[in-house]
C-alpha cells in the first residue's frame, strides 16, 4: 500500500466500521485495545466535562490533513502548557511490533501552534463517537478541555485535544533526536510511513501559515536520513 493510499484508506466508512481496531488487533496482538465499553465512557466522561458553548477539537497532526469529522469552522489557534512531539510508538499503523513507528502527541509544558475545528451541535455527539474510535483505540491519549487563543492572543474557546498519558506502555517522550529521526526513516505499517505522517503534518502546517520550526527542522534530518538510505540501498 503506497502512503497516499493509506490517507485514502483512512475515512469515515473505515473507522465506522472499526477498521482501525482491526488492523490494530490483526497487526499488533499484544496492545491492548478499549472495549466499546470503555470508549464510550471515555466520552461520556469527557462530555460530562463539557464547558459552556461551542464544541471546538484542537489539531495538532493528522486531524489537520485528514480530520475525517464534519466541522463548521476552522480557525487558527494555539494551546498554552503542552508542545506537539513524536511521543507515541505506533506498533500498528505506521510500524510494527518489531519496529516501531511514532505519531504526534502533545507533551507536557511549552505551547503549541494548531487547527481549532468547530463542531455543529447537532451532529457533536455522532462526530465525537467517531473521532473516539480513531484517536482512543488503544488509550494512550487522554483527552483535555483546554483554552483557545487566536492569533490576537484572546481566548474564543475550549476545545478537545487528545494529550498523552505519559503513563502509557506506548510513550515515547524520552527518545533523543537521534532516534526519532531513525524511527522516522524507518517505521512502515498498513498505514503507511511514519515519515510521511511527518511530511504530511509539516505541510499541513506550511498551508495553514503556522510552519513549525522543529517540525520542520526534524523534516530535514528525516530526508537527508531517507536520502542517506536510499544511496546505501542502491550500492
Amino acid at each position: 500500500m503506497t502512503d497516499a493510499d493509506a490517507e485514502h484508506r483512512m475515512n469515515r466508512s473505515f473507522l465506522e466500521a472499526g477498521g482501525l481496531e482491526s488492523i490494530i488487533i490483526r497487526d499488533a496482538p499484544c496492545q491492548r485495545v478499549l472495549t466499546a465499553e470503555e470508549r464510550d465512557a471515555s466520552l461520556r466522561a469527557a462530555l460530562a466535562d463539557r464547558p459552556p458553548g461551542d464544541v471546538w477539537l484542537f489539531a495538532y497532526g493528522s486531524l489537520i490533513w485528514n480530520p475525517t469529522v464534519h466541522t463548521v469552522e476552522r480557525r487558527i489557534a494555539r494551546v498554552e502548557g503542552w508542545h506537539r512531539a513524536f511521543c507515541l510508538a505506533s506498533k500498528a499503523g505506521r510500524g510494527t511490533i518489531d519496529k516501531p513507528g511514532l505519531v504526534l502527541g502533545l507533551d507536557e509544558g511549552g505551547f503549541c501552534d494548531g487547527v481549532a475545528l468547530r463542531l455543529a451541535e447537532a451532529d457533536t455527539e455522532n462526530e465525537l463517537a467517531l473521532l473516539w474510535r480513531r484517536e482512543m483505540v488503544t488509550g494512550a491519549y487522554v483527552p483535555r478541555w483546554l483554552d483557545l487563543h487566536g492569533q490576537d492572543g484572546a481566548c474564543f474557546g475550549k476545545a478537545l485535544a487528545f494529550t498523552m498519558d505519559k503513563a502509557h506502555v506506548n510513550y515515547a517522550g524520552d527518545l533523543v533526536i537521534d532516534a526519532v529521526v531513525k524511527v522516522l526513516a524507518t517505521a512502515v505499517g498498513s498505514l503507511g510511513t511514519s515519515a510521511d505522517y511527518l511530511f504530511r503534518t509539516r505541510d499541513g502546517l506550511r498551508a495553514c501559515g503556522i510552519p513549525d520550526a522543529e517540525l520542520e527542522r526534524l523534516a530535514e534530518f528525516v530526508e537527508a536520513e531517507l536520502a542517506l538510505n536510499a544511496a546505501a540501498s542502491s550500492l
